[in-house]
């Protein structure tokens, strides 16, 4: 687990003016928030807008995080799969093509909505079948399907699932019960911003946090915070990201966070592809003014 412990920042997939990605705008993201103290990098996540991504371009993300990872030594989580096993099996073998890859994440199937122990039998299968570890991405407002505090320990289980990402909208019973208890060498990441720091206080070992990329620092700040046990810095700190998730997510991720990534030079447009279209400019300008407000200069 020491190695999923910490901030990862799944990364935004920058666009050109134009519509394609902008390769060396996402490296110097990747470096940039390395730099700054993150523990890792997520490619291809919902952040990265994976799902309007072509088979050439997901992997041209996966070579250039790589490439970063590989020079700082990070661990960097990759997302594949989907509600199909037999396809997951094929997306998770391909990953063996870069020794930089610490795990996959790997989404509860979505849409058909399979019984707890059908996401059990799931995960079983792909973990069996893959050359890297597997994190599940626990997401029931996506996919349709909770998972029980028993289900989750089913999960940490079985051999090759290391962690889960904990993304229910919330800080709910089941996410108390399996922090009161943690399973061994199992990493609970937080998955929602806005409740990133209140996991952390409850034992997460870290989080995978979106926002994490416009102030980087501070998301470190506040998990060293409370895995150090500075209550009164970990509850002030995160406060302030508390403001700035809610400003981040008024829009559909990560709609706002290009737009204030664009808005500081960081990327060369605030593009995203249909079906999400760019963040409203006032939507903008109240993240970049909660950013001011609540996060101490870069």
């Amino acid at each position: 687990m020491h190695r999923f412990r910490g901030i990862f920042v799944p990364l935004v997939t920058p666009f050109t003016a134009e519509g394609g990605v902008a390769w060396d705008a996402l490296e110097t993201l990747a470096r940039d928030v390395l730099d700054e103290g993150a523990a890792g990098l997520v490619a291809l996540g919902t952040t990265a807008e994976a799902a309007t991504l072509d088979a050439e371009e997901r992997r041209g993300v996966i070579d250039v995080c790589a490439r970063v990872c590989g020079a700082t030594g990070a661990p960097l989580i990759v997302g594949a799969g989907g509600n199909d096993t037999r396809a997951g099996v094929g997306a998770l073998t391909e990953l063996a093509r870069w020794p930089q890859v610490a795990a996959a994440l790997v989404p509860v199937p979505y849409y058909t909505r399979p019984t707890e122990a059908g996401v059990v039998a799931h995960f079983a299968h792909l973990a069996a079948n893959s050359p890297v570890p597997l994190i599940v991405y626990h997401i029931p407002y996506r996919t349709g399907r909770a998972l029980s505090a028993t289900t989750l320990r089913e999960l940490a289980a079985l051999d090759g699932v290391v962690g889960v990402k904990y993304a229910v909208g919330g800080v709910d019973a089941d996410a108390v019960d399996l922090l009161a208890e943690p399973p061994a060498d199992f990493a609970v990441l937080a998955g929602d911003d806005a409740f990133l720091s209140p996991l952390l206080a409850l034992g997460a070992a870290g989080g995978i946090a979106a926002t994490a990329q416009l102030a980087t620092a501070r998301y470190v700040a506040v998990e060293n915070a409370w895995r150090t046990g500075d209550v009164a810095a970990a509850r002030a700190i995160g406060g302030e990201l508390a403001m700035v998730s809610a400003a981040a997510f008024v829009e559909p991720n990560p709609t706002v966070i290009k737009g204030v990534l664009h808005a500081q030079g960081r990327i060369p447009s605030a593009a995203v592809r249909l079906p999400l279209l760019p963040a409203a400019p006032e939507s903008v300008d109240r993240a970049l003014a909660a950013l001011l407000d609540h996060i101490p200069s870069r």
